[in-house]
């Protein structure tokens, strides 16, 4: 795969990256681990990645690299650099600084990078407590870079006191919601969420499948509305799988929790399928994993199961479905959003 932005950048600075146990931190999937590897041969190179679908590419890729795929790193070596792609949250940024602290050593550098409209030219204030010296070292191709030391400082890490927690009421049912930092709709219930609670089967039974489950909501939903159903929440990211995990937990609630690109790991079929997909990859709109899963996912409906998903108004799903699933009909279209259903 091409060089992303960033990764370019990256490798004009090629001097900066020298150590002998990097860290990558949610690299993309594209060629910079092969690039780096080519310049640093002796250097032992790990990739930590909360996004399952760049582990895959990276495990498959560079097998002698190690790879990991996680909401918390476990990595059991001190690390001499870390380059961190500057996420979409501020807050996971924060995350992600803090739960790498104790895995670095005392003189470690930094690499920060990331497109301009991402937020990455705030990187110099979010690091005050842990770096020192950061400061922006090159800019370009709508992208920066900023380097800092790592001021040794490490303080346990508990991930527990990341989660956030809300509570919502629908429909007489209450659930508390816990999700980690950079999770979709991790304050509050969204609006094409809730649309899409109104809008469920009247009758479930047996079992669901929630794809792209984000911290659980939909799932949680289910279950407390429907307690004989069997809940199965996939998702991409490893912090939206841990946080699905924490909010059926915190509502006494069980179900199956596991990472999925788009339907790889989906083996069974189910009698109900239930989306709010995302279309976002990073800062990029992109549809191509809802397009698969609604390509696939009749493979995996029971004989007269069902599909609803809500989507953005604009989004062109509907013939989608119709070419691959069933007729599909339109529930409704409200503040901006849409319910469509099908049954096989």
């Amino acid at each position: 795969m091409p060089l992303s932005n960033p990764s370019q950048l990256l490798l004009r600075n090629v001097d900066l990256l020298a150590a002998s146990n990097p860290l990558l931190v949610n690299p993309p999937a594209d060629q910079l681990t092969t690039e780096y590897q080519q310049n640093y041969l002796t250097a032992q190179l790990t990739c930590f990645t909360y996004n399952y679908a760049d582990y895959l590419w990276l495990k498959d890729s560079y097998s002698n690299t190690t790879c990991y795929f996680d909401s918390q790193y476990h990595g059991d070596i001190k690390h001499d650099l870390a380059v961190i792609f500057f996420p979409k949250s501020k807050h996971e940024f924060s995350y992600t600084l803090a739960m790498l602290a104790e895995h670095l050593s005392s003189d470690a550098k930094i690499l920060i990078v990331g497109e301009n409209k991402g937020g990455v030219k705030s990187a110099i204030k979010l690091t005050t407590s842990f770096l020192t010296n950061c400061e922006k070292v090159d800019s370009a191709r709508h992208c920066s870079l900023f380097l800092g030391d790592f001021n040794g400082m490490v303080k346990p890490f508990n991930i527990e006191q990341w989660f956030k927690n809300y509570s919502i009421t629908l429909n007489d049912v209450e659930l508390t919601i816990s999700s980690l930092p950079g999770v979709f709709s991790q304050s509050e219930l969204d609006v094409g969420t809730k649309l899409l609670l109104n809008n469920l089967p009247q009758t479930m039974r047996n079992e669901v499948l929630d794809f792209g489950c984000g911290a659980g909501v939909i799932s949680a939903y289910i279950g407390k509305k429907h307690p004989q159903m069997q809940l199965n929440l996939i998702d991409v990211n490893a912090l939206a799988l841990k946080s699905a995990e924490q909010t059926l937990a915190i509502n006494d609630l069980q179900g199956e929790v596991f990472a999925s690109d788009s339907l790889s790991n989906v083996h069974k079929k189910y009698q109900h399928v239930v989306s709010n997909p995302p279309f976002h990859q990073g800062l990029k709109t992109h549809y191509a994993a809802t397009e698969s899963f609604l390509a696939g996912i009749k493979n995996y409906i029971k004989q007269s199961g069902d599909i609803t998903i809500v989507a953005n108004n604009f989004l062109r799903y509907q013939p989608i479905m119709e070419a691959n699933i069933a007729k599909t009909t339109r529930l409704t279209n409200k503040n901006g959003f849409a319910i469509y259903r099908c049954q096989l």
